[in-house]
């Protein structure tokens, strides 16, 4: 087992990381922009080492700099989290280049699955199947159209290296897949430097269900669940759970199996997330596959007491899985919401400042409550990075309890100094569509932005 190792993120993602090495015997460093040496997530750490400015293409974007960081403070792996160089398989490569061992699949399985058409294709190959489309990248908007014409409008331009809902647009007819095509393709090169598109049939009304999975390099693979990320506002995630309300008991074992033997057959090794678009007809279509640990994890952590950074650290480190398909056993229901700073009533316009007050109950409502944070009271919310103050995961013996536990805890916190949107998750808490699981990507249930609402 590794005896140091570099944490290759900030915040809350670090301090998760670090907390399980610790337990494990392992020293946590980590790395710092200007913007956030001195902040009290990075004095929880053994050691920071100053990378660069805030702006992240400066600091943790240099990969150069991370591993030389790793190098000199004795580290002999580096866990990159989520964001940033997580799926970026030139920095996994670096790693193994400086013979630091990059925690996460290797460079070219990462390189495959981060471009939609390859992962899709290998997926179909490993049995999953796939929402109807392009079967590569499009060259011209004419091969576009030819596709469109033959899956049937609505289609989705996509960008082939990316996600996030960013290079992507939808078109209802020729002309809008006229008009979108140079818009999709620019705004993809912009955000990943790669205009490639490919374009897939829009499952209207779709559900957006995930299963966690863990794999070594000895061919064993299992599932954790799954989770339901339908709540989402521009393709991001604001609340999860655990079961999904829409599969019965058959359905979700069968997609777990399937997943796990997916991930098994194309010889993924480490922590993933298979990603699926459910349709109102119940099929369950590929969509990606996070190489990477996932923001919402501790999601299934909290339903089958799995604790994935600890696996994720003991793949790296060459040992076998801890634990069989067998020895799992999912328990309960579980709700996660990210508390962002943000003003929902302001079409989510980001709200840092000074936090002069920040309080979240855990003793709140019938069930365990869990509170993945980097931030305290007297802190900034800085600009510079993205928006999410912490994780609020709920687990209850029922659904019904999970989501009491999560209503009681949230109107229990405090947070003064920005604006956050706490109030539309409890708007969606008590909607409802929420309520009896009759939810999808098309919209926030219980909530309404300030333009529809009536008085």
């Amino acid at each position: 087992m590794f005896r140091r190792i570099l944490i290759a993120n900030r915040g809350e993602v670090a301090l998760r990381i670090a907390r399980t090495a610790r337990e494990m015997g392992i020293s946590p460093v980590g790395v710092v922009s200007t913007a956030d040496r001195g902040s009290a997530w990075a004095r929880q750490l053994d050691q920071t080492v100053c990378i660069g400015e805030a702006a992240p293409a400066k600091s943790y974007l240099r990969g150069e700099a991370i591993v030389q960081a790793a190098l000199q403070t004795g580290c002999s792996a580096i866990h990159p989290g989520w964001g940033f160089l997580a799926e970026s398989p030139s920095f996994a490569a670096l790693c193994n280049q400086h013979g630091v061992t990059f925690i996460g699949p290797s460079p070219g399985l990462i390189q495959s699955l981060g471009l939609k058409s390859p992962a899709k294709a290998a997926m179909a190959a490993a049995g999953l199947e796939v929402i109807p489309g392009s079967p590569g990248r499009l060259a011209t908007v004419q091969a576009a159209s030819a596709w469109a014409q033959d899956v049937g409008y609505p289609v989705l331009l996509k960008a082939d290296a990316g996600g996030g809902g960013r290079g992507m647009r939808r078109c209802g007819n020729e002309r809008e897949l006229e008009a979108g095509f140079a818009a999709a393709a620019a705004e993809s090169a912009a955000a990943f430097g790669d205009g490639g598109l490919y374009l897939e049939k829009c499952i209207e009304d779709g559900r957006h269900i995930e299963v966690q999975l863990l794999a070594d390099r000895y061919g064993n693979a299992l599932h954790l669940g799954e989770r339901e990320c339908s709540i989402q506002r521009s393709h991001q995630k604001l609340l999860e759970e655990s079961p999904s309300p829409a599969l019965s008991e058959t359905d979700r074992s069968e997609l777990g199996r399937r997943a796990a033997q997916a991930a098994r057959t194309i010889g993924y090794i480490g922590a993933g997330t298979i990603e699926f678009l459910r349709d109102t007809n119940g099929r369950l279509y590929f969509m990606e596959m996070n190489a990477r640990l996932q923001v919402e994890h501790p999601v299934s952590e909290m339903r089958c007491g799995v604790d994935i950074v600890a696996e994720q650290l003991r793949i790296a480190a060459n040992e076998a899985l801890s634990l069989r398909q067998d020895d799992l056993a999912l328990t309960g229901h579980t709700i996660e919401c990210r508390i962002n700073a943000e003003d929902p009533d302001q079409g989510f316009r980001p709200t840092p400042g000074h936090l002069t007050a920040f309080s979240i109950p855990t003793d709140c409502g019938p069930g365990q409550v869990r509170i993945e944070t980097h931030l305290a009271e007297g802190e900034e919310v800085t600009p510079h990075y993205d928006s999410l103050m912490a994780k609020v995961i709920t687990h209850g013996l029922t659904r019904d309890a999970a989501i009491e536990t999560m209503r009681a805890t949230l109107n229990g916190a405090t947070i003064t100094g920005v604006s956050t949107t706490i109030p539309l998750h409890l708007a969606v808490l008590d909607s409802a569509a929420f309520r009896a699981g009759n939810y999808n990507t098309s919209s926030i249930p219980g909530w309404q932005s300030p333009a529809t609402r009536t008085t």
